[in-house]
């Protein structure tokens, strides 16, 4: 049984809730829209899959701790309280709802996230419902990755369903370093990615989270991915108590929404569509931003510029 216990946030912004699910597992789960995009244009819900995740990456705050994973019912317990809080029953009337399995824990290492794709479109009336699986692709989960993709061919076709690679950098050695876990080399990411990608649909993504000092090398890239395949998404490093305790310090300044960064022209020249995603700056003192982990917040004393102000208070329903 899953206990939502505080929420913090902005209504036209984000709301990020905390829940208790037993054993004093907590969970967060969040939803949000995208200014000046209104709700019933563009809905977002970003839910947990692990009770913390044993990647560490070193910015992401979810690596405090681990503490297993969510079972079916505990992630569509996520998902139920956001629906029929803001919408009564399980009609979702948004033309583009995105559900992104991306708060807290790496989905590929929880094979309930593959029972919940299986049963959202029976489970919702969501026309514009887009799935979102953002990984780092650990090994050892080939099994997880050929599933989704029958799943996806049978149920999310014509360009309904997000893939999203977290990469980071081309540099092998500074990868392993931010990514410390176990996970596929860019010969296999590229391998799978014309195994899952057909024509018509949305291009997989290969995000990178840029850090001061990791280089993206065009070459690299453009030698393992096919621009007709994948696209570039580039954002900055959101401000967590890992990325300060790590001295992480993010290349994309969040302040320039338009940037005239030289690796996005470099990128945009060898083909790739390129996106820049900044998000709103007060997604980061919500904390609602991937990488963000509350609880830690919550339980401590340090303080970290640009994150973090908005209290967090016993939820009422």
């Amino acid at each position: 049984m899953m206990k939502v216990i505080a929420s913090g946030g902005k209504e036209d912004v984000a709301i990020v809730y905390l829940a208790e699910m037993g054993n004093e597992r907590i969970v967060e789960f969040v939803e949000s829209v995208e200014p000046p995009i209104p709700r019933e244009k563009k809905w977002v819900m970003i839910v947990s899959t692990l009770f913390g995740c044993p990647v560490r990456c070193l910015m992401c705050d979810a690596g405090f701790t681990y503490r297993g994973k969510l079972s079916k019912e505990q992630i569509f317990a996520q998902i139920d309280f956001l629906v029929k809080k803001r919408f009564g029953d399980t009609r979702i009337p948004v033309e583009k709802c995105k559900l992104q399995f991306a708060r807290m824990g790496e989905p590929s290492l929880n094979k309930h996230v593959l029972e919940v794709l299986e049963e959202l479109p029976n489970r919702y009336a969501a026309p514009g419902l887009i799935p979102s699986v953002s990984t780092i692709a650990p090994v050892d989960t080939k099994d997880f990755f050929d599933r989704l993709c029958e799943i996806k061919n049978i149920l999310y076709k014509n360009g309904r369903f997000q893939l999203q690679f977290s990469i980071h950098t081309t540099d092998k050695k500074l990868r392993d370093v931010i990514i410390p876990f176990p996970k596929w080399d860019f010969a296999a990411i590229a391998e799978y990615g014309e195994k899952f990608f057909e024509t018509g649909e949305r291009k997989i993504t290969l995000n990178f989270a840029l850090v001061s000092g990791m280089p993206v090398n065009p070459e690299i890239l453009s030698y393992y991915f096919s621009p007709d395949l994948f696209l570039i998404k580039i954002t900055p490093i959101n401000p967590t108590y890992r990325s300060m305790q790590n001295n992480i310090l993010s290349y994309i300044d969040t302040k320039l929404e338009n940037g005239n960064y030289m690796i996005i022209q470099e990128l945009r020249s060898r083909g790739y569509e390129v996106i820049l995603s900044i998000g709103e700056v007060e997604e980061n003192y919500i904390g609602s931003n991937c990488g963000q982990f509350v609880m830690k917040h919550l339980l401590s004393n340090e303080k970290i510029n640009n994150g973090y102000s908005y209290s967090f208070n016993e939820y009422n329903s």
